[in-house]
């Protein structure tokens, strides 16, 4: 898939998320990348064999304290590892929306534990 399409597609899964979800964005991007870097690899919690698809870096909703004049929080979504996992371009979109949602959860503080918990890891 083109590049283009692809972060239109990421633009599309933040833009139907409801109101209020997307109100407490602030200060943060959200970037597509082909892969992740070694560092961005290093740093990500995952289990061994497990595909990095999106990663949030910053500081959760939860953990800021007198959070001004700071870079903003960076959340990646993957294209290539996102591609090699799924058929059709279907899939993508419903891959993308579970990504940019499960960073943006990371975003306000849910843990991947807590994801599980819920069923949406």
């Amino acid at each position: 898939m083109e590049t283009e399409k692809f972060e239109k597609l990421v633009a599309r899964a933040v833009e139907t998320l409801p109101e209020e979800l997307r109100e407490r964005l602030d200060n943060i991007d959200i970037m597509v990348a082909d892969f992740p870097t070694r560092r961005q690899l290093s740093r990500a919690e995952r289990q061994r064999g497990e595909t990095l698809l999106g990663l949030y870096e910053g500081v959760p909703l939860t953990g800021r304290h007198a959070y001004d004049l700071v870079a903003p929080d960076i959340i990646t979504v993957f294209q290539r590892p996102i591609e090699s996992i799924c058929r059709t371009d279907t899939e993508i979109v419903a891959e993308i929306q579970k990504v940019v949602l499960h960073e943006i959860a990371h975003h306000f503080g849910i843990s991947d534990d807590r994801l599980r918990d819920l069923g949406r890891y």
